[in-house]
C-alpha cells in the first residue's frame, strides 16, 4: 500500500471507496479534533496538507471528488469553537485545467493561491495554476501547461515554493522554475535527473522543494543514487553564473539495513543552523526512518537516524515529512500502524534530549472514523497546534481535515 500512495491519484475514484477497517478503535489523544469530513461531492482525498491565510482560514486540495471527480481546491473557515465550514473554490476538469492535485497550495502576500495538477491539461502533462480572489468568487488561471515539448518538466505531483521575486519552483520529472514576464509565465528546467551515469544524481523527485536564505533549493528523489542504485538521494541545487544551476548530492541512501530507503513525499525541513530533516518510507529497521543531515566544515553532510519505525502500534511508513516547532520538536505522520484494529496511521512527536538522543511518542492513532492514511505534511500555527489531512477515513471514506494540540 505504502509504495503506491502517490500513484493513487489516477484511480482515485476507485481507491477512495470505503475500505480499511470497519470498526473504530477508541481515540488515544483527547486533544485531537476533526475540523471537516469530506463527502465526495465537496472533494475526496486531501493529499497535500493545508495552509493558513492571515485571517485563520485553511486552504488545500483534494485529489478526487468534486463535481467532476477530478479534485478541488477548498477553503475551510472557522464558524465557531467546534465548527468549520467548507467552500469549494475550484473544480478541476482534466482537459484544460488538469486533474488530481496532490501537492496542496501556497499563498502569496496578496492572498492568491498557487498549485499544481499532475494529470490532464492542454498537453496532457499536468499544469501549474493560480487562483485569485474577487468579490464574485475565485478565478483560475493556468500559468503553465506541461508536455508541449520533450524537454518539459511534466507531471508535477508536489506543491510549489515561491522566492522573493515571485518566481515559482517545483518538481515534476525534473526541477523547474516558472518566471512571470510581460507575456505570461515562462518555464526553465533547472535540473533533469538521470543526467549522471547510473542515475547517481537521483531519479523521481516526487517531493516538493525548500529554499534557504541564499536561494539554494533542497529536495529528495525517490529513486536513483550511487550506493544501491535505487534508494533515492537528498540533493541541493545552487544558482551559478550564466543562469545555470549546479546539483550536488548531499546524501545517497543505502539499502544496508541501517540507512533509510525511498525518501518520503513530503518536503524537507531546515532548522536555524542549516540542518535538514526528512523521512524515508522504508528501510532502517523495517518501517522507515526519520533522519537528520548536518553540514560539516569540509562540505560533506553527515546523516543521523533519529528514529526507526517498526510495524505495530507505534506507526510505520512515514510518507509525509516532518515539521519543527519553536522548541525544536519534530512532528510527522505515518500511513500505517497505530490502532491494533485499524492500521490507519499515527501522528508522532520526536523530542530532542541530551547527547543527541531523541524521544519518540505517539500523539494520535487514527481509527478510520476520525481519518485514515495521513499522507501530507503537517502545518503548525503560532500556538503550536498541528493541522493536516487524511486521504481516507471519515464518514464516507473521503478523508478529513484535523487539528491536534500536542
Amino acid at each position: 500500500m505504502v509504495q503506491s500512495i502517490r500513484r493513487w491519484a489516477p484511480i482515485v475514484a476507485a481507491v477512495l471507496a470505503p475500505v480499511l477497517c470497519l470498526s473504530p478503535a477508541a481515540p488515544s489523544a483527547p486533544k485531537y479534533k476533526v475540523l471537516y469530513r469530506f463527502t465526495g461531492a465537496d472533494g475526496a482525498g486531501p493529499y497535500g496538507g493545508v495552509v493558513f491565510d492571515q485571517s485563520g482560514n485553511l486552504f488545500g486540495t483534494t485529489a478526487g471528488g468534486g463535481t467532476t471527480g477530478y479534485g478541488v481546491v477548498f477553503k475551510l473557515n472557522p464558524r465557531g469553537s467546534d465548527t468549520w465550514g467548507e467552500t469549494v473554490l475550484h473544480n478541476f476538469d482534466f482537459h484544460e485545467e488538469g486533474a488530481a492535485p496532490t501537492g496542496g497550495v501556497i499563498l502569496d502576500g496578496a492572498g492568491n493561491l498557487y498549485g499544481t495538477a499532475p494529470y490532464g491539461g492542454v498537453h496532457d502533462g499536468g499544469d501549474v495554476f493560480e487562483l485569485r480572489p474577487s468579490q464574485t468568487g475565485w478565478t483560475e488561471t493556468i500559468l503553465y501547461s506541461f508536455g508541449a515539448h520533450s524537454n518539459d518538466a511534466y507531471a508535477p505531483s508536489a506543491g510549489l515554493v515561491m522566492d522573493n521575486m515571485g518566481d515559482l519552483y517545483g518538481t515534476g520529472h525534473a526541477v523547474f522554475e516558472l518566471m512571470p514576464d510581460s507575456g505570461g509565465w515562462s518555464e526553465k528546467v533547472l535540473h533533469r535527473f538521470c543526467s549522471w551515469s547510473n542515475c547517481r544524481d537521483g531519479d523521481g523527485p516526487f517531493a516538493g522543494l525548500i529554499l534557504d536564505a541564499s536561494g539554494n533549493l533542497y529536495g529528495t528523489t525517490e529513486d536513483g543514487g550511487g550506493k544501491c542504485g535505487s534508494c533515492g538521494v537528498v540533493f541541493e541545487l545552487t544558482p551559478t553564473t550564466g543562469g545555470r544551476w549546479e546539483e550536488r548530492v548531499l546524501h545517497a541512501f543505502d539499502d544496508n539495513g541501517k540507512d533509510g530507503v525511498t525518501p518520503g513525499g513530503g518536503a524537507l525541513t531546515m532548522d536555524g543552523s542549516g540542518n535538514l530533516y526528512g523521512t524515508t518510507e522504508t528501510g532502517g529497521c523495517c518501517g522507515g526512518t526519520v533522519y537528520k543531515l548536518t553540514p560539516n566544515p569540509d562540505g560533506r553532510w553527515k546523516e543521523t537516524i533519529l528514529h526507526n519505525f517498526k510495524p505495530g502500534t507505534g506507526g510505520s511508513f512515514p510518507v509525509a515529512g516532518v515539521v519543527m516547532d519553536k522548541a525544536g520538536n519534530l512532528y510527522g505522520t505515518t500511513v500505517d500502524g497505530g490502532s491494533a484494529s485499524c492500521d490507519c496511521g499515527v501522528v508522532y512527536k520526536l523530542s530532542p534530549g541530551a547527547k543527541g538522543k531523541w524521544t519518540y511518542s505517539v500523539l494520535h492513532r487514527f481509527n478510520n472514523i476520525d481519518g485514515a492514511v495521513p499522507a501530507g505534511n503537517l502545518t503548525l500555527d503560532d500556538k503550536g497546534n498541528l493541522y493536516g489531512g487524511t486521504v481516507l477515513g471519515g464518514t464516507t471514506a473521503d478523508g478529513v481535515i484535523f487539528e491536534l494540540t500536542p
